[in-house]
């Protein structure tokens, strides 16, 4: 089959394209005819060599297919179409998935669509309810709110809890799109002051939960921007890993709860929980089109590099995905 590998050449890692077995699903695994898998910033760290938790040889950690080979306890049969995380092994013509986290993929939705769901929408659902406990009509400030992410999350807090969205990102046509998906209050961050935005929208109180992309450079405003007893789940560092002169008696004194997440590392017990959770609580939606997959642009799997240099220089609005089948 043909995968997508790290080359390393010097100081410059690249990807490429190789012939590699057909892997064998273990028990409890199925077989997946990959058609589509999704670009994420993990595999971008992993190409990098930085994730320290990555062991399979082949990028991407979510695919949608057709299921070619099953055991019958798992639920599964060939010819399924599924949805769902991997062990790593996305780019490539086949992969295998843990059956406790495949997902049938809705009639209507196309593989691309299907590829762009498990990783941002598990990812989005987590953050806002398993670890933020976003609650009805609560406020929720939303950084990077036309990434993959940030665009499931705004309609999971319009749509599951009608929450008042906030969110910030670099150009007029991603704020558009966010207001589009349902944002409520839109703010470019290189123009404005968000943590002044945030307190006149929420009339000086604070947002009750803040989904943090950016890490380092954000947390002064972050800490601004948050109400009293709110809660601050931090899920990416695009901003730097490290803060100077940190004042932990403004983080006591607000009573914030601060938590920090990565889904890709978690145990496989967990990720199986949290995908029955989402099948429960979202899928239906998803069923009936009050929530939606975003697919910014498909690039076929010989251009795996192309796609990452375009999530890279943060071009996408939605996800970027693979085409893999024929």
């Amino acid at each position: 089959m043909k995968a997508v590998i790290v080359e390393r050449q010097s100081n410059i890692n690249t990807l490429q394209v190789t012939e590699l077995p057909i892997p064998k699903p273990a028990s409890g695994e199925l077989l997946i005819n990959v058609q589509a898998a999704a670009v994420n910033r993990t595999d971008i760290v992993t190409r990098e060599g930085q994730s320290g938790y990555a062991t399979n040889p082949v990028l991407g950690v979510e695919i949608a297919g057709i299921v070619e080979q099953a055991e019958q306890e798992t639920g599964f049969a060939p010819g399924d179409r599924v949805m769902g995380l991997v062990n790593g092994g996305g780019y490539a013509e086949y992969a295998v998935m843990p059956a406790d986290r495949a997902i049938k993929i809705p009639a209507e939705y196309s593989f691309e669509q299907a590829a762009a769901v498990p990783e941002v929408f598990l990812t989005a659902y987590q953050t806002l309810y398993t670890i933020g406990r976003l609650q009805r009509h609560e406020s929720v400030l939303i950084h990077a709110g036309a990434s993959g992410v940030g665009t499931a999350a705004i309609q999971l807090a319009r749509t599951l809890s009608q929450a008042k969205v906030i969110v910030t990102a670099g150009s007029q046509k991603k704020l558009d799109f966010c207001k589009d998906l349902g944002a409520d209050v839109l703010i470019n961050y290189k123009e404005q002051s968000f943590e002044e935005e945030v307190l006149r929208a929420t009339d000086g109180k604070g947002v009750d939960l803040i989904l943090d992309f950016v890490g380092a450079d954000y947390w002064d405003k972050n800490l601004a921007s948050i109400k009293k007893e709110g809660r601050w789940v931090l899920i990416g560092i695009l901003g730097g890993v490290q803060v100077e002169k940190v004042n932990l008696f403004a983080l006591m004194s607000k009573c914030v709860q601060l938590t920090g997440t990565l889904l890709t590392p978690r145990s496989d017990e967990y990720k199986a929980k949290l995908t029955g959770d989402f099948v429960r609580d979202v899928m239906p939606h998803m069923k009936k089109g009050e929530i939606k997959p975003i697919v910014d642009t498909v690039f076929p799997l010989a251009e795996a590099m192309e796609a990452q240099r375009h999530m890279e220089e943060n071009r996408n609005i939605g996800k970027i995905v693979l085409g893999v089948g024929n």
